[in-house]
């Protein structure tokens, strides 16, 4: 099969495989030829745990000092001033049944739920629409909450979720290729940081097993977690 030229050209620039400290990777994907899209800088993480085991989760939220660079679509269920709150704080919609049902139906056009302890009842009734989506509110996410104006903030500012999946892997977007390098070496170094404070205590060996930074449409950079303060 004959590959793009872009193709050809990221190859060139890439070269054999190797391991990159995170300044250098980025400074190479920021060097990849452009697509006509503003592209979004994934990392993952091979986690050194057991995700089976329950006290071997990782999981939690930081706030990324410079955002992700997506403006995340939040939607607010709760009641009287609380919705009011909600939409005065940035949320795109805010509403109790009238949402529980529009939901029911199969709408999901949101990123981002937030609800209040005392709606979340019913939404519980909403799992086999949101569960599948990674939609559903939780308290550790920060996202079951009577703090309305301040999770909707957070969230439009730049907060994100991280999450172990079943194969012990972390996937996050930290931030858009047009980011400078420097905002975003801060963005990775401050995200790094909040999974490293969420090490289990009973989690044994290497933690940070393996690391690679890559691009929507650009290579995947392995990067050498020795370096990774």
């Amino acid at each position: 099969m004959r590959k793009s030229k872009r193709y050809q050209e990221i190859q060139k620039k890439v070269g054999e495989p190797k391991l990159y400290t995170i300044d250098q990777a980025l400074a190479l994907l920021q060097e990849c030829p452009k697509v006509k899209f503003d592209e979004s800088v994934e990392i993952s993480i091979k986690m050194g745990i057991d995700p089976k085991k329950s006290d071997q989760q990782v999981r939690g939220t930081v706030g990324l000092p410079h955002g992700t660079g997506k403006s995340l679509k939040v939607v607010v269920i709760a009641k009287g001033e609380k919705m009011q709150e909600a939409l005065k704080a940035g949320a795109a919609e805010a509403g109790s049944e009238d949402l529980l049902q529009k939901i029911q139906g199969g709408w999901t056009d949101f990123d981002v739920l937030i609800v209040t302890p005392d709606m979340m009842r019913e939404v519980g009734k909403l799992g086999k629409v949101l569960g599948p989506r990674g939609l559903m509110p939780t308290p550790k996410a920060g996202t079951v909450t009577n703090d309305i104006a301040k999770a909707v903030e957070e969230l439009k500012a730049g907060k994100v979720e991280f999450k172990v999946d079943k194969n012990a892997v972390i996937n996050n977007m930290v931030g858009k290729i047009s980011f400078t390098k420097e905002k975003l070496v801060e963005n990775i170094t401050t995200f790094l940081g909040a999974i490293q404070r969420s090490k289990p205590s009973v989690a044994k060996g290497q933690f940070l097993k393996s690391a690679f930074l890559s691009t929507t449409m650009g290579p995947g950079l392995k990067i050498d977690v020795s370096t990774i303060g």
